[in-house]
C-alpha cells in the first residue's frame, strides 16, 4: 500500500466526495480522520468500514466554521497519529439566490465553510508537513473555480479564492516536500448537488428534469455527471510520488465545460 504510515484529515467527509475520498486513501493505508455532520448510528458505520482496510479511522465533528474548532481537530489528529500528513478540504456548503436577495449570513457561512475553513486546516497543518519534508494538501474546488453561474455568488467567490489560496501555499512551500493542488470537479451528483436542485428549480422557474438536463448537464459537454470515484482518483494520485512535481495546479474533471 502505497500510503502505508500516513496520516490523511478529510473535512466534509461523511457523505459524497469527501467520503470517497477518504474510503480511497484508506484502502492505499492510510490511517483517516473523517469530519462533518450527519446520523451518528451512520457515520460510525462508514467509520468502521473504514477500518476493515486495516486502517485506523476516527471522527471528529468540529465545526468547519469555527477556526478555533479547525484548530484543536487537527492537533488531536497529530496527537493520534503524530502527524497529519495530507490534508483533504472538502467541507462545502451552497445557498442558490440572486445577489439582491442572498441573506448575508448565508454568505457569511458559505465564505467560511468552503474557503477560510481551508485556510485554517492548512495554518495548523503546515508546520508538521514542513518538518517531515513531506505532505499533501488538496483542496475541493470546482468547476466553478474557473468560470460562474447565475444565483450562486458565494459559492463561486469562495472556490476562486480557493483556487488563489491553492496557488499562493504551493508557491510558499515549493522547496519543503509539501504539494498543494485543487481538483475542479463539474456537476458530481452528490448529496450537495441534490439538495441545492429544488433552490435551482425555485430560482429559474424550471421542473427538476429540467434543472438537471438543461442546467446542470448541458455545462458538460459530455453530458454526464463527473462520478465520486473519479474525483477520489485523482486525490489518491495526487498523494503518490508520481504527482511530486505537481503543485499549485488546478486539476479539472468537468466534462469539457471549462473547454468552451
Amino acid at each position: 500500500m502505497t500510503l502505508a504510515n500516513k496520516t490523511a484529515l478529510v473535512t466534509g467527509s461523511t457523505s459524497g466526495i469527501g467520503l470517497t475520498i477518504a474510503r480511497a486513501l484508506a484502502s492505499e493505508g492510510a490511517n483517516v480522520v473523517i469530519n462533518g455532520f450527519g446520523d451518528a448510528d451512520a457515520i460510525e458505520q462508514e467509520r468502521v468500514a473504514i477500518e476493515r482496510d486495516g486502517v485506523s479511522a476516527l471522527f471528529f465533528d468540529a465545526d468547519m466554521s469555527d477556526g478555533g474548532a479547525i484548530e484543536t481537530m487537527v492537533a488531536e489528529t497529530q496527537r493520534r497519529f503524530g502527524s497529519v500528513d495530507i490534508l483533504v478540504n472538502n467541507a462545502g456548503v451552497q445557498h442558490i439566490a440572486p445577489i439582491e436577495e442572498f441573506p448575508p449570513e448565508d454568505w457569511d457561512r458559505i465564505i467560511a465553510i468552503n474557503l477560510t475553513a481551508a485556510f485554517h486546516t492548512m495554518r495548523a497543518a503546515i508546520p508538521g508537513m514542513k518538518a517531515r519534508k513531506w505532505g499533501r494538501i488538496i483542496s475541493t474546488a470546482s468547476a466553478h473555480s474557473l468560470v460562474a453561474s447565475p444565483f450562486k455568488s458565494a459559492y463561486v467567490a469562495a472556490k476562486h479564492g480557493i483556487a488563489g489560496l491553492t496557488k499562493t501555499a504551493a508557491l510558499e512551500l515549493a522547496t519543503s516536500g509539501v504539494t498543494v493542488n485543487c481538483i475542479s470537479p463539474g456537476y458530481v451528483w452528490t448529496p450537495l448537488v441534490e439538495k441545492q436542485t429544488p433552490e435551482t428549480m425555485a430560482a429559474r422557474n424550471m421542473s427538476r428534469d429540467q434543472v438537471i438536463n438543461e442546467v446542470l448537464l448541458t455545462a458538460q459537454p459530455t453530458r454526464q455527471f463527473v462520478t465520486v470515484d473519479q474525483v477520489a482518483s485523482m486525490a489518491v494520485y495526487l498523494c503518490s510520488e508520481a504527482a511530486s512535481q505537481i503543485t499549485g495546479s488546478n486539476l479539472v474533471i468537468d466534462g469539457g465545460w471549462t473547454a468552451e
